[in-house]
């Protein structure tokens, strides 16, 4: 969900655009001219995994989000939590949103998604289990890996990495006005 900030969190005061010298020279921010806060508006970590299901030959799990339009399937994904590791929450993202046990994780790497102001920290979760679907999710489909299609955002770059340290070619899809989904 992206957010706009208007007004201070200390004073209530309507945020300016106002410039000041930071270590990287002048830049304009959101300013409150009264009290001096400052919104940073820092990107949002967002964690995603491409799974693997061990109990089902390593196929992945792909679903789609309720709130995505059209048919489109792509990674698990969910906000980071206070108090838990990146991997603590992909691992709880998985539980929450699929039912899935994790059994293991690696990193596969850190990605943009500035549309959203956020950055994407991407796992291969390997898990097993019977899958469940949460509210938030419509629907799942399994692929073989040599069988799912990339997208070019965020969490579409993580899968082609994925694919290609596994020497796969990544399959790619074009997204009909969309830069790619992301959700909490």
């Amino acid at each position: 969900m992206h957010h706009e900030f208007r007004f201070c969190p200390n004073c209530a005061t309507e945020l300016m655009p106002i410039a000041e010298m930071e270590d990287s020279g002048s830049k304009t921010r959101l300013r409150c001219p009264a009290c001096g806060y400052t919104h940073w508006n820092n990107p949002t970590p967002v964690l995603a995994a491409v799974i693997e299901l061990v109990d089902r030959d390593g196929q992945l799990l792909l679903a789609r989000n309720a709130a995505w339009p059209g048919k489109f399937f792509g990674l698990v994904t969910g906000f980071m939590e206070a108090g838990e590791s990146p991997q603590e929450g992909v691992a709880r993202e998985v539980a929450e949103e699929t039912s899935l046990t994790v059994d293991a994780l690696a990193i596969i790497g850190a990605y943009d998604f500035q549309r959203m102001n956020q950055v994407i920290i991407a796992y291969h979760a390997v898990a097993h289990g019977e899958i469940v679907l949460s509210p938030e999710l419509s629907d799942y489909r399994l692929f073989a890996p040599t069988e799912v299609r990339c997208w070019r955002a965020g969490t579409g770059y993580a899968l082609a990495d994925w694919l290609s340290a596994r020497g796969h070619t990544p399959q790619w899809i074009d997204l009909p006005g969309r830069a790619g989904p992301a959700s909490s």
